[in-house]
């Protein structure tokens, strides 16, 4: 059954169903046919009992059996004794009654009708019979019922003629119509056959009616155009990491060139290392910050969550870059007015928050601050610097890869730093957020969940929000 096409089990269905109904149908009026008929033939009984019962009352229970009535055509009669005994009657009755003494005294209490599967005299026929007392005497009145199963069997016969063909004719239609409503799926099905990567903006044909195979075909190529958003996006990931990679690996390669052309002094020698030092460590940066992209789009990033203090981590952070940032005459100021803690990765935040001390160093100026802030239950970290902050069209792309404000200004970056930073804010349930600061200078912050019980911090030295400044 798996193995047919859909028509065929959309066919089968339907004349099931077919079968089902008229099979119903042909039942209840075979039924309803035999009781109508029967009904009748009661009625006609029943009158005919009443003026036989009528009759024999004026007469005084005396009856021939000429005035029994007609023959086996309209029905038969008999007048019974108390007894059981055989007073009149008319028809082919076999010459006996028709009733058993049990019967005949059943009478007494009021009339009943009776079916006989045959009857002497009437050559095996089935017969409906009506015992009715009257007076002294006993009325029955029957009649066969040969009529009645001539009428159910021919009823019966027209079924099995009519009844196959309907369902032949209606499968066939069936058919016709699973066929029509499932074109437009084999034309969708036979434009998705010849979709592929190099004609970029195919898209399936829509029916015009407004029907369930519409909204699909509407889902279909809202799928295609994220995949193919999803593969460009592939493509230019592809594209500016063999990019970013080929500079250093070219700068690499020209430094050994050089190193090895001709001989050289100890202080050149020195030199091309350290450059050679330089780029090595450039592309293991780029190389770590594309397997953490890479996770990040195969899901949320594994995160090792703990309670962390948000001073903590942003003193953390400036430890780490004060001996830069001193050597390049840079102050880094640190206030941390949260005492609301967060559960989360402190690696990674301190990545996150690491990338972005790292741009303003690298492309801002004056003091640099790494701020912590509440807000309705959540914990802003902030990174901001007195420079010449961000070009107003680079804000709306700042997180997107490989992308930098400035290229000329963005030598020795790979564009993804940002990128990670929106990666890790995400996987945090939080968000990153990039503007330009009233004034001057750029800030970028990282609003993330805090957590939902306080943290056992140890207290500071002082009333204010803790604060220290490295130069």
């Amino acid at each position: 059954m798996s193995r047919l096409t859909i028509r065929l089990r959309l066919t089968l269905a339907f004349a099931f169903a077919m079968a089902i109904v008229l099979g119903a149908v042909g039942a209840f009026l075979y039924v309803r046919l035999g009781d109508s008929l029967q009904e009748q033939l009661d009625e006609s009984l029943r009158l005919r009992a009443q003026g036989l019962t009528a009759l024999v009352r004026d007469r005084g229970g005396g009856l021939s059996a000429d005035e029994l009535g007609p023959g086996a055509e309209e029905g038969f009669a008999q007048i019974l004794r108390p007894d059981g005994s055989l007073l009149a009657s008319s028809g082919p009755t076999g010459g006996g009654p028709l009733t058993s003494r049990g019967e005949t005294s059943r009478a007494q209490g009021g009339s009943f009708f009776l079916s006989r599967n045959t009857l002497p005299g009437l050559g095996g026929e089935p017969a409906r019979l009506l015992v009715t007392p009257a007076g002294p005497v006993i009325v029955v009145v029957g009649a066969s019922l040969e009529d009645r199963e001539e009428a159910l069997a021919g009823l019966l016969a027209q079924l099995l003629i009519v009844g196959p063909l309907a369902l032949l004719l209606s499968s066939l239609a069936g058919y016709l119509l699973a066929a029509a409503a499932l074109r437009p799926v084999e034309t969708m099905r036979r434009r998705a056959a010849e979709i592929s990567g190099e004609r970029p903006g195919a898209r399936l044909p829509l029916p015009e009616a407004r029907d369930e195979i519409h909204r699909l075909g509407e889902t279909l190529n809202a799928m295609l155009g994220r995949l193919e958003a999803g593969l460009a996006r592939e493509r230019r990931f592809v594209a500016d990491a063999s990019h970013e990679l080929r500079t250093p690996l070219a700068l690499l390669q020209t430094e050994l060139d050089l190193a090895l052309r001709r001989p050289r002094s100890h202080e050149d020698l020195e030199h091309a290392l350290r450059s050679v030092a330089e780029e090595v460590d450039r592309l293991i940066r780029l190389a770590e910050d594309l397997l953490v992209l890479a996770r990040a789009d195969e899901g949320p990033l594994p995160l090792r969550r703990a309670p962390i203090s948000a001073e903590d981590l942003l003193e953390t952070v400036a430890r780490r870059f004060a001996t830069r940032a001193a050597g390049d005459g840079r102050t880094l100021h640190v206030a941390a007015r949260s005492d609301a803690p967060l559960v989360g990765d402190g690696l990674r935040l301190e990545q996150a928050l690491g990338n972005l001390v790292d741009n303003a160093l690298r492309h801002g100026s004056g003091v640099v601050r790494l701020e912590a802030e509440n807000h309705d239950g959540r914990v802003e970290l902030r990174v901001s610097d007195e420079g010449a902050g961000f070009p107003p069209d680079f804000i709306p792309h700042a997180f997107s890869r490989f992308t930098r404000a400035d290229e000329a200004r963005s030598r020795g970056a790979s564009g993804l730093g940002l990128a990670i930073v929106d990666a890790i804010a995400r996987a945090h349930g939080g968000v990153a957020h990039a503007a330009n600061r009233v004034g001057t200078g750029a800030v970028v912050s990282l609003t993330l969940p805090a957590a939902q019980a306080p943290l056992a911090v140890p207290p500071s030295g002082s009333g204010a929000p803790p604060s220290i400044r490295l130069n």
